[in-house]
């Protein structure tokens, strides 16, 4: 797949496999191409080559909404809640178009218990975190199938990005896939099934987490193989 901003290539020849019910993280530096690749696969934009197939089915010209009632749901970077709607008004709007399943108001109060208590609060109140929770929330009440996380822990402090993680387990129990892009190498790693590298829009290294030496995940992050027939060291 690749994708082009006017004149800016913005991915090139991405081959990404996804299996139910993995965890697979793509990492990389600001201005890889991360965000693009997961804004792609939403259908928020269109690959100027290749095709995007979702159990045998060619998806690449479906719209966004069309995909989330497949079960294919971002949660994009910055959060994009709707600060003047309350906690609750915002989760009813995820639900808009998902797709029918388990995730209720019920279910999602049980798993952020803390909504719930808070839930006709605006969410201009809230923390960063606290609104990272409330978007992954309003993408759960979509009942999705594979959820695409833009750069979780962006932003937030350790202690809140650790609890933000450690829901992750619960979705993966639920039956779900999860696409994770981040700028947190140890959490993206720690997490994830599979991991791909992503560098100026291109894969530049993929393999299982315990497989991936620290040295070989440094030079395809910051490209430093390209760079090594210039003398460097």
């Amino acid at each position: 797949m690749t994708v082009r901003y006017g004149q800016l290539q913005a991915l090139t020849s991405i081959d990404l496999t996804m299996a139910s019910g993995e965890t697979v993280a793509m990492i990389g530096a600001n201005g890889a191409g991360k965000s693009t690749l997961l804004r792609t696969i939403a259908g928020l934009h269109s690959p100027v080559e290749g095709t995007i197939r979702f159990e045998d089915r060619d998806i690449t010209r479906l719209a966004a909404y069309e995909r989330v009632a497949l079960g294919i749901v971002l949660v994009p970077e910055g959060r994009r809640l709707f600060p003047s709607l309350t906690l609750e008004e915002n989760l009813r709007i995820g639900a808009t178009r998902g797709r029918p399943g388990s995730w209720s108001l019920a279910r999602v109060y049980d798993l952020f218990p803390w909504i719930a208590e808070r839930r006709r609060m605006t969410t201009v109140f809230l923390s960063g975190g606290e609104q990272q929770a409330v978007a992954i929330a309003r993408a759960l009440m979509s009942n999705p199938r594979i959820l695409l996380l833009d750069e979780l822990s962006l932003g937030l402090a350790p202690a809140v990005i650790h609890r933000l993680y450690n829901v992750l387990p619960s979705l993966l129990a639920a039956g779900m896939t999860i696409l994770l892009v981040e700028q947190d190498v140890t959490q993206a790693l720690r997490v994830s099934d599979r991991a791909h590298c992503l560098l100026e829009g291109r894969i530049t290294l993929s393999g299982r987490p315990e497989e991936l030496t620290p040295a070989e995940v440094e030079a395809a992050y910051f490209g430093l193989a390209r760079r090594g027939g210039a003398g460097a060291g």
